[in-house]
């Protein structure tokens, strides 16, 4: 006799139930019972068709009853709902919704698949909106789409961060709209850590999304017209989307007597079968098990409600397949960012008491030579007893769900976080680099569990600060610029080992860089000259993401103004004087091509530039507070991978011509001691960041540093004996100096020439030029010139002759002193 299954729902779970016992049993009887018009479709799809990036509405079809009765012989039942459940006699009740007909069916097998449903909480004032929608399946979305469309609606509020919360505020702000978000959390996305999901707040209030978190609805008045926040915030809409998750359909399973848990979820086995052997359950209505922490959750999402379908149509015909847990691997586009997660996050592990440690990193999404590659946050969680990778979570503009997903594979392969570092994955500069960033994942993890380093988190930092612990920053003097930890003492990397006798050895020394990197190396160095340190994971970089946003984030307003640029027109947009193209150019280039253009203009003219180095979005802000210059806009172009931002150059006023004390010490001296390749490099380059913030830069050449300055085609001038042996031993020009570090008899040199160029880094006969265009004083040490026989006619041109209280004058006014 053959067997007689009904599935009650289609979509995801309950079509892939179908499909796979067709495939299996040929004559098996099959009858989809589904409520709604359509058995499956791409509900994902759904806010890219009410925002337009999805243009047909038919291709949100996955597969029509014709179709899929046709190709799988059976009998699927649109516009019909379950409404009773008499698991004793094995029958179900169906009542057709359009004629409300009700008729019994019998079954040997059941299958529940009845989905989830948003939640709309008792608010006062909801019942009277009419302009207030959720959105679950197409009916939904042509009701959002055509109010939309018929209304012109310009302001929308979206409560709930949640997938499809943040994809309808990018749909919604796409059509045009004003868009605020409302969460009660402190935090969008939830799966996300907090220090995470700042990325994605700062990306939101970039792109004018009125974000407002740790507020919620009090009420609704005016039939939806305004929204009444628990703060007392009253905010004027034309549309409100409700997306504060949903909740399990579950109330037939409830009436039959089947078990469900505290949330109304239907509790199954791990064959998928609940409390009634005759009956299994599955998708967004089902109880399942937490991968990582075994734990019975819920977690609504695409993947696990096909892989269960499948599971659920083997073991109807036989089969014992289980079903090992849900890992919760999941990915959404908000904006320009991609935002990934899988395993368990610290709040999760936190709530359990689960031991773990953490690991943050910000690689590019490909090799940094090739163009287009942005930097990547990721975040992995791990055992540091036995290496297991608890959880991972990345956020970037692109290549972030690849690394997710294979980090995700090495769960389910049971592999260890240092079995990352062993991973050989594809690699061409388009794509990647020769680390990938799941390596580099790997490698970091892997130090800390050898003991190698020892690590502090972003959250740990204010604490450590009210402690008046001893930070160490070492960062080049630009990047500090940028912003530093409160009271961190700066020495760069380069100069550590000389100045070590400026840290204390009787303290614990908190050591950071931008990213981590650095500050990995400089704890090394520390830990092997005695010093007890231990490095900020992620860098400043994890640090700033948090402190920025909580900082700056009172200053935008309700209206969704974003006050860090000055608002403005796209008609004064459009008077732009002069564009600049900085794409290609490494730090700080963007920044001095900007001082340099804005030289150049005339107050009130406005620069548009383009730039593809990470950081410049965020270094210019910091150059136009600091230099008074305004910024008007900035965004980033995802066609043109590339940021644009508008500078209106500073008019000067009355009261903003002041005297600068000396206490302000706003100038920058560096003494070029070395004569090294690499090291005069370096020195021009901070010169010349230095400069583009609008600082007085006084550059003193003693010693080897005088070689920097000679002329490539020095005149003929009378020297004496010594003279001329220095002539011989000392390099001629620039293109003669060697390489502190690997000078390979003047290979060294060439490389690092070659690769400058190849990667559109100034060479240093350029930032020489750009240094004296910006005005750099150059001070040639007399004394030094005349014990080595070097005389002013051999000296490029622009270069001043001074003594030592030259030198000493400038650092007068210097809050920057750099030794080279």
């Amino acid at each position: 006799m053959n067997k007689k299954v009904i599935i009650v729902g289609g979509v995801a779970g309950g079509a892939s139930t179908a499909a796979r016992l067709r495939r299996i049993d040929e004559n098996c009887e099959i009858i989809m019972v589904e409520k709604g018009e359509y058995i499956s479709f791409a509900n994902c799809g759904l806010p890219y068709y009410i925002g337009g990036t999805i243009k047909e509405r038919e291709n949100l079809i996955v597969q029509t009853i014709e179709g899929m009765s046709d190709r799988f012989n059976m009998d699927i039942r649109n516009f019909s709902e379950v409404i009773e459940v008499n698991k004793e006699a094995k029958t179900i009740k169906i009542k057709n919704v359009k004629t409300s007909e009700i008729y019994e069916e019998s079954y040997d097998t059941l299958v529940l698949s009845p989905g989830a449903s948003p939640i709309k909480p008792p608010i006062p004032g909801i019942n009277d909106c009419n302009n207030l929608f959720t959105l679950r399946n197409i009916p939904d979305t042509d009701n959002i789409k055509n109010f939309v469309d018929n209304n012109s609606p310009k302001n929308a509020i979206i409560v709930g961060g949640g997938f499809i919360g943040l994809e309808m505020a990018e749909n919604l702000h796409d059509k045009g709209l004003n868009v605020t978000l409302v969460e009660m959390s402190n935090q969008v996305m939830a799966p996300l850590d907090y220090e995470m999901a700042s990325i994605v707040h700062e990306h939101l209030v970039d792109k004018n999304i009125n974000l407002i978190l740790e507020d919620g609805v009090k009420s609704f008045s005016d039939n939806g017209k305004k929204v009444i926040l628990n703060s007392g915030k009253i905010i004027e809409t034309d549309i409100i989307l409700l997306s504060i998750g949903v909740n399990p359909e579950s109330t037939i399973a409830i009436n039959a007597g089947i078990k469900v848990n505290q949330r109304k979820a239907i509790i199954v086995d791990e064959y998928m079968t609940t409390s009634d052997p005759n009956i299994y359950a599955l998708g967004d209505a089902v109880e399942v098990k937490d991968y990582i922490n075994g734990n019975p959750t819920m977690i609504p999402l695409a993947w696990p409600a096909n892989r269960q379908g499948r599971i659920v149509a083997d073991n109807i015909s036989g089969g014992k397949i289980k079903y090992n847990g849900t890992l919760g691997s999941s990915v959404a586009k908000v904006f320009d960012l991609t935002v990934a997660t899988t395993g368990n996050n610290e709040k999760i592990l936190n709530k359990l008491s689960i031991n773990y440690k953490v690991i943050h990193i910000h690689p590019g999404s490909h090799a940094g030579y090739y163009p287009g590659s942005f930097p990547i946050a990721i975040k992995v969680i791990f055992d540091p007893q036995n290496g297991r990778i608890l959880g991972a979570q990345g956020v970037g503009l692109d290549g972030v769900e690849k690394r997710i997903d294979v980090i995700a594979t090495a769960i389910k392969g049971k592999l260890t976080i240092s079995d990352l570092a062993d991973l050989e994955l594809c690699y061409a500069p388009p794509y990647s680099s020769a680390k990938d960033p799941v390596n580099m994942a790997g490698y970091v993890a892997s130090n800390i569990l050898d003991g190698s380093i020892d690590t502090i988190q972003w959250n740990e930092v204010d604490t450590l600060i009210n402690k008046s612990e001893v930070f160490l920053d070492v960062r080049e003097s630009l990047e500090v610029e940028m912003g530093s930890i409160k009271s961190s003492i700066n020495i760069p990397l380069g100069d550590l080992r000389k100045r070590l006798t400026e840290l204390p050895k009787d303290r614990e020394i908190y050591v950071y860089c931008q990213v981590g990197l650095r500050g990995y190396i400089a704890c090394r160095i520390l830990s092997q000259h005695g010093f007890k340190c231990k490095n900020l994971d992620g860098g400043y970089k994890t640090y700033s993401s948090v402190i920025d946003f909580n900082e700056n984030s009172s200053s935008k307003n309700v209206n969704g103004v974003n006050t860090d640029t000055e608002p403005s027109s796209d008609s004064s947009i459009n008077e732009v004087s002069v564009t600049l193209d900085a794409c290609g150019l490494q730090c700080p280039g963007p920044i001095r091509r900007v001082f340099e253009e804005i030289e150049n203009l005339n107050p009130g003219d406005i620069l548009e530039v383009r730039a593809t180095d990470p950081g410049f979005k965020k270094d210019i802000k910091s150059w136009c507070e600091k230099t008074g210059n305004i910024l008007m806009k900035a965004e980033f172009e995802k066609s043109q991978n590339a940021f644009i931002v508008w500078i209106k150059k500073r008019v000067p006023s009355c009261s903003s011509i002041t005297t600068t004390s000396k206490a302000e010490k706003d100038g920058a001296t560096l003494v070029v001691f070395s004569g090294d390749l690499d090291k005069a490099i370096a020195s021009f380059i901070i010169a010349t960041g230095a400069a583009s913030m609008g600082k007085p830069v006084t550059m003193f050449f003693t010693f080897w540093g005088l070689n920097i300055l000679k002329k490539k085609s020095k005149p003929s001038i009378k020297k004496d004996m010594v003279e001329k042996m220095f002539d011989m031993m000392l390099p001629s020009s620039t293109s003669k100096l060697p390489l502190s570090k690997m000078n390979m008899a003047g290979m060294g040199p060439k490389m690092i020439n070659h690769i400058m160029n190849k990667n559109n880094v100034d060479s240093l006969d350029t930032l020489i030029e750009n240094a004296l265009k910006m005005n750099v004083n150059m001070v040639a040490c007399s004394m030094s010139m005349d014990l080595m026989g070097i005389k002013k006619e051999e000296l490029i041109d622009g270069i001043e002759i001074g003594g030592v209280a030259s030198y000493l004058a400038s650092t007068e006014d210097s809050g920057l002193n750099l030794f080279i």
